[in-house]
């Protein structure tokens, strides 16, 4: 290995920001809160004001493609949710 070259240890969430696929498992509309399993079985939450076409509603079941992102409290997050 080169010397300036950098060892990246492997994500064990998947590639963050790269597109995942799932389907949406939870969505209460009063809160706006949700969850999203992806095909590894991962579970990502997610709000949604992150729902990619703006309507801020989805219904569970909805197959999406999504982006993987630290939130505000620092855990991983679904975001630009597009069915």
């Amino acid at each position: 290995m080169d010397a300036g070259a950098r060892r990246t240890a492997p994500d064990p969430w998947g590639s963050l920001g790269a597109a995942h696929e799932g389907r949406v498992v939870e969505f209460d509309a009063d809160s706006g809160l949700g969850a999203v399993v992806d095909v590894a079985g991962r579970r990502y939450p997610f709000h949604c004001t992150e729902i990619a076409d703006g309507t801020r509603q989805i219904d569970v079941g909805t197959a999406v493609r999504f982006a993987v992102a630290p939130g505000h409290r620092g855990r991983l997050e679904a975001r630009d949710l597009t069915p």
